[in-house]
Order: C-alpha cells, then sequence, then structure tokens
C-alpha cells in the first residue's frame, strides 16, 4: 500500500447515537475507504447495513475490552489513523466487561478513571502502534456550532442571567473531568452532569423541579441547560454534542434555554433541532470561548 492509499483509509471507532454514522458518511464524501470498528455493548447494528450497501465500508465487531483486537483490526486493515465518534458511556468501565490484557495493564496504570485519562492513555497506545487518532470533529467542521442566538427566541433576562452563572460553573467542572453540563435555575444549581450522561442529568432536573412544584419553594421554574467543553478539550474525543434527543430531553423537563460554546460544540440536525425548540418555545445560544 503507497502513502496515497493509506492516507485514504480511516478508522472509525464506533459508540452509540448517529454520530458514527454521521462522520461515515462525511469520510466516504471525501472519497476515504471506512474500517469501522463497532463496539458490541454501544453501536447501533444499523452499521451493518451501511457496510452492506457500500464497498468502501466494512464493520469489525469487538467488546469494549478488547483492546488488543481493536489494534489488530486496524493494522491488519492498514489504518493510520483513525478516529472516535459516538458516545461510549464511562459507567461502561465499571460493568461486567473484561478488559484484554493490554486495557486491563492500562487501566491498572491509570492514576484516575476520568474520561480524559482514559482516552488519553487508548490514544497513547494507538500511536505507539502506528495509529494516530484524530480530531473526533475531523469532516464535520460545518456542524459545529456558530456563535449567537440560533433560535427565533433570544434568552430572556432571567435565562441570561443563569446562563452566566452556569457558564462559570460548568468552567469550573469541566476542569476536573466531572461532566460537561449543569441546569440551572433562577442562578441556582439544580443538578450536574457526572457519569450518567447529558440527558439523564437533565432528566433528574426536571424530575426534582416537579417534587418542587408540590413544595413552598422560591425557585423560578425554568430550568437553564449550560453544556461546555472542558478548558483544554482534546478534541480526539468527548467533545460536546447537541442532536434532537437532548432537545426532546430538554422539553420533557421543562427546560427553557440551552447555552453551549460556539466552535467546540457539534450540532446534529440543526434544522430539525431549531423547528423543535421554536415549537417548544426554547431558546438556544452558542456563546464565544471564554477561555
Amino acid at each position: 500500500m503507497n502513502e496515497h492509499e493509506s492516507t485514504k483509509k480511516l478508522g472509525l471507532i464506533a459508540g452509540n447515537g448517529r454520530f458514527p454514522f454521521l462522520l461515515l458518511d462525511a469520510a466516504r464524501a471525501e472519497g476515504c475507504e471506512v474500517v469501522v470498528a463497532a463496539i458490541l455493548e454501544e453501536t447501533d447494528p444499523e452499521i451493518d447495513a451501511r457496510a452492506s450497501a457500500d464497498a468502501g465500508v466494512t464493520v469489525h465487531w469487538l467488546s469494549l475490552g478488547e483492546l488488543s483486537k481493536l489494534i489488530a483490526t486496524f493494522q491488519q486493515a492498514g489504518v493510520t489513523r483513525a478516529v472516535m465518534a459516538g458516545q461510549v458511556k464511562h459507567k461502561q468501565i465499571f460493568s461486567s466487561i473484561r478488559p484484554d490484557w493490554r486495557l486491563a495493564k492500562l487501566l491498572l496504570n491509570l492514576r484516575t478513571r476520568s474520561t480524559d485519562m482514559l482516552l488519553g492513555a487508548v490514544a497513547k497506545v494507538l500511536a505507539d502502534e502506528g495509529i494516530e487518532l484524530i480530531s473526533s470533529t475531523a469532516y464535520l467542521e460545518p456542524l459545529l456550532a456558530k456563535a449567537g442566538v440560533l433560535t427565533p427566541r433570544e434568552p430572556d433576562a432571567e435565562e441570561r442571567r443563569n446562563i452566566d452563572y452556569g457558564l462559570s460553573v460548568a468552567a469550573g467542572l469541566a476542569a476536573f473531568d466531572i461532566g460537561q453540563t449543569v441546569i440551572v435555575a433562577a442562578q441556582a444549581i439544580v443538578a450536574v452532569e457526572a457519569m450518567e450522561g447529558t440527558d439523564a442529568a437533565i432528566e433528574r432536573a426536571g424530575a426534582l423541579m416537579q417534587t418542587l412544584d408540590s413544595e413552598a419553594s422560591t425557585l423560578e421554574r425554568r430550568l437553564t441547560v449550560v453544556k461546555l467543553p472542558k478548558p483544554k478539550q482534546d478534541m480526539r474525543f468527548d467533545v460536546p454534542v447537541i442532536g434532537l434527543r437532548t432537545l426532546d430531553t430538554m422539553i420533557r423537563a421543562g427546560a427553557s434555554c440551552l447555552a453551549i460554546e460556539a466552535e467546540r460544540t457539534l450540532l446534529f440536525d440543526l434544522d430539525a433541532i431549531v423547528h423543535r425548540a421554536a415549537e417548544a418555545g426554547i431558546a438556544m445560544v452558542a456563546v464565544p470561548r471564554r477561555y
């Protein structure tokens, strides 16, 4: 295989959700042959249908714990560049999945099992084996949020105060790799994302506010969701993503406003998101990077 052929081949480590499919389509549009490493515990089986319909796509299934098999799969296919796309739930590392010897050794040597520490270590192992992990926004830069109000309705004064407070709190939490999202009401933190993920944190905030509805409370009932990348976000993995599922979760929870960071947050199905938000009266804004 010559150098040009190698650069046209891309390894795709596919997590859950639509992200892997969008990246797959974008890479194929650029003429890349895509070798998909589909994770048994996470990847949508629909990925097999994509491979059946496109000779430029091959799919190999492996367990989340099979790091050695991942490396061997890519090396045998001649992959020297790879990308991670789609969420792999952090809680999986505490599940019954059995790591192979290579992953077990990696986990044993970690100081902490934070997302950055874990995925950074995996990226180093891949690099040592000749596989460069590239930005997860590769081929998808047009989907990065542009600064400004994204919906017909702008945040009102109360929501702006919630955003300002939420931004300061989210930035502090993100620095510790705890989570990317905080949910605010009346400048009070209602919920903080941890291992459960953004949508589950929003659901928890909505459930809490419903409980407060039956009690005496001075909290403004509207929730503002603030989702930020880490101050030193590694764009190879864990990039903030907003799609219709998150917006639908906000609607069920009674959230009225969403703030994200411009240029470092991926927006899937932007037109559909804006339409759904407008119908629900939700304001969305992408704020410029502050750090």
